[in-house]
């Protein structure tokens, strides 16, 4: 794509789409009340954001979200930070993921879930309602009451959800991690928030491998000394529970609840349901408090309109309880559809494990990460040459930019030809600010539009938006799913700080964007990872679009270096199998960058290195990296990462270059 020549489309809307999706109902529906008429979906968007409080209450009743009193009005204040959303409203948020659990489609499949080390479990919205009922029983037997926090260190399976479900019904606030996590890692989140129970597994498996972690997790419990009560869950059966005074296993606490129903407790609009983390790879993570009836809301929006999820569908996220899409998938139980839940190696016991996953569920909506895709892409996979993909409406992509490459890839011949949905935003937001609908076209290498009802532009460095090109994304107008606070912020400052000092009044998400002429989007990359050599604002994203459809390279990180009041850009590369990084490869790279991206773009250096560091969720971390290569005091949470063993390799690299600063 040039400046002046649109992205080519890759995939248009069926009839079906343009006419029976729900987003299309939705539209139809609007008119019929005397909005619009929409001549297409940005003139929809348009009014979503210029009648915002008449949008989002649509989109309740809509969407059929219940509530025990309803809202005395949408909005009360709208300033940013502390808008008022629905006040005068009680509801429960397990009351709506669970609104299925009696009627027609009560004996339908709410949970199927996958795991390594233990059998397929398939629950229907009956069966998890009552297992719901129980747990909750035994949690308020134990002295849990509404506002405490219930914790889990859990895989992403069954015993998740109902957990969730449960300590949601009472009034509790759930919090989760991934049990891959160091117990460093877990208790710098949990520490903060004082959790009064803890459902925590004994372990995990994950690429054909066991990790028992009995041991570790009892050092947890040890010190989280707020604790009333644990349940442990046999995630590995040959394994013993985890050991202690105050733990019950899975089995015994549903037991001692048996046959209770869920109390659905009523609260108020703003109540917390979860507390969500920054990726806390530079120090203690930020405890993200997110509200009741604002989540709801916007979970239904964008899974039902813009997913166009229904209770007819099968829908799979490949993600982990540490992941804010866990929270987004969980929602998915409020649309009727079955989710398919899969814990362990995406890789194992190979890359099409997935895809096969997708055929034997007969999935209609997949969601996975952008470098899932592009490990796809690389390993020249065909999944629908040899697999079932029929079934497959919707692809979602997110954790990073998608390269243009890879939309190639799900649009060749042997990948399913579905709408590929590549939507970003955030846990700041636990939801999206751009991503898919199903009345628009897919264009190679773009996001297709802003959502319903989010006021997102770029903005340049005076705090206007520009009129072409990229700036930061930033939202004018109040969000539902924004944060209700953040934890142990009393005055509301760490808040503020975190997205309104930037621009006053108006929320900074910290991505570089650009909004195309035709309303699509393309996301350069963190703000706060953004280069400027000689003064020119570059998106790392830019440079990974030219270097990883290279085949000699497997992975890459780009960072700045701060230098004489400059900064250089350097790239690390990992080179693929049987490659390596010799004087012919760097000059081809120097030269893909400098045609793909401009002169600017071009490394000063470009380093070979044995690994690149992620975090947990699949997320490159460059913010630890260029904080290495610029000498800044080292406050990193290696627990938070994949792989910390990254940093060291990097740094010796860095060292060997002559890169990095003297002590």
């Amino acid at each position: 794509m040039t400046d002046n020549q649109p992205a080519e489309v890759v995939w248009t809307p069926t009839e079906s789409a343009l006419n029976n999706s729900q987003m299309a109902r939705f539209k139809h529906w609007l008119e019929q009340q005397g909005h619009g008429p929409f001549a297409d979906y940005h003139a929809l968007h348009q009014w979503s954001i210029d009648d915002l409080e008449t949008f989002w209450q649509k989109v309740w009743d809509f969407c059929g979200l219940i509530c025990d009193r309803p809202a005395d009005a949408v909005l009360g204040r709208r300033t940013m930070p502390g808008a008022e959303w629905f006040p005068g409203m009680t509801l429960n948020f397990a009351a709506n993921l669970l609104r299925h659990a009696e009627g027609e489609l009560a004996d339908r499949e709410a949970i199927v879930a996958y795991c390594e080390t233990r059998p397929v479990l398939r629950r229907s919205y009956a069966e998890l309602k009552a297992d719901v009922g129980a747990l909750e029983s035994f949690l308020r037997g134990q002295g849990i009451v509404a506002g405490d926090r219930v914790a889990g260190v859990v895989t992403n399976g069954y015993e998740a959800m109902v957990a969730m479900l449960a300590a949601t019904s009472l009034g509790a606030i759930w919090s989760s991690a991934s049990p891959d996590f160091g117990v460093g890692a877990i208790n710098d989140r949990f520490s903060q928030i004082e959790p009064a129970a803890l459902v925590v597994v004994n372990g995990y498996g994950y690429g054909g491998k066991v990790f028992p972690r009995q041991q570790e997790f009892a050092e947890l419990i040890a010190g989280l000394p707020s604790l009333r009560c644990v349940v442990s869950v046999q995630q590995l059966p040959d394994q013993p529970p985890i050991a202690g005074d105050r733990v019950t296993t899975w089995e015994d606490a549903l037991a001692a609840g048996d046959g209770q129903a869920p109390s659905y407790t009523p609260l108020p609009p703003e109540h917390p349901v979860y507390i969500l983390y920054s990726s806390g790879t530079t120090g203690k993570p930020k405890c993200i408090v997110h509200g009741a009836a604002g989540l709801l809301v916007n979970h239904a929006k964008e899974l039902m309109l813009h997913g166009d999820v229904g209770a007819d569908d099968r829908f799979l996220y490949f993600t982990t309880c540490g992941w804010m899409m866990w929270n987004w998938q969980a929602s998915a139980l409020l649309t009727g559809a079955a989710v398919i839940t899969v814990d362990g190696s995406p890789g194992y016991p190979d890359l099409n494990f997935l895809w096969q996953t997708v055929a034997d569920e007969k999935v209609s909506h997949f969601g996975t990460s952008a470098r899932f895709i592009a490990g796809c892409r690389k390993a020249e996979l065909a999944p629908a040459k040899t697999l079932d993909q029929g079934p497959l409406r919707v692809v979602f992509s997110t954790g990073s930019p998608l390269l243009p490459e890879d939309y190639d890839w799900i649009y060749s011949d042997g990948a399913p030809r579905a709408l590929l949905g590549s939507i970003a935003g955030g846990t700041d937001i636990c939801g999206c600010f751009v991503g898919a609908t199903p009345l628009l076209p897919v264009r190679r290498g773009e996001i297709q539009c802003r959502f319903l009802g989010v006021d997102a532009v770029a903005y340049g460095d005076d705090g206007q938006p520009v009129s072409e090109g990229r700036g930061e994304l930033v939202c004018r107008q109040p969000l539902p799913s924004m944060p209700v606070s953040f934890w142990n912020d009393t005055d509301g400052s760490r808040y503020h700080g975190a997205y309104f000092d930037t621009y006053p009044g108006v929320w900074a998400h910290g991505d570089f964007i650009e909004f195309t002429e035709h309303g699509g989007a393309i996301i350069y990359g963190r703000s706060d990872a953004t280069l400027n050599p000689g003064g020119v604002r570059i998106g790392t994203a830019e440079i990974y679009r030219q270097v990883e459809t290279e085949a000699a390279v497997k992975d890459s990180l780009v960072v700045g270096r701060q230098i004489d009041g400059d900064v250089e850009v350097v790239l690390l590369v990992v080179p693929a199998e049987g490659e390596a990084l010799d004087e012919a490869l760097v000059k081809r790279l120097k030269s893909r960058i400098r045609e793909g991206a401009s002169p600017r773009h071009v490394p000063r250096h470009i380093v070979q290195v044995a690994d690149i560091p992620y975090t947990r969720s699949g997320k490159k971390v460059e913010l630890a990296v260029a904080r290495l290569i610029n000498g800044a005091a080292r406050s990193d949470n290696r627990d938070a990462l994949a792989n910390p063993q990254a940093l060291d390799q990097i740094a010796e690299a860095l060292s060997a270059a002559g890169l990095m600063p003297s002590a």
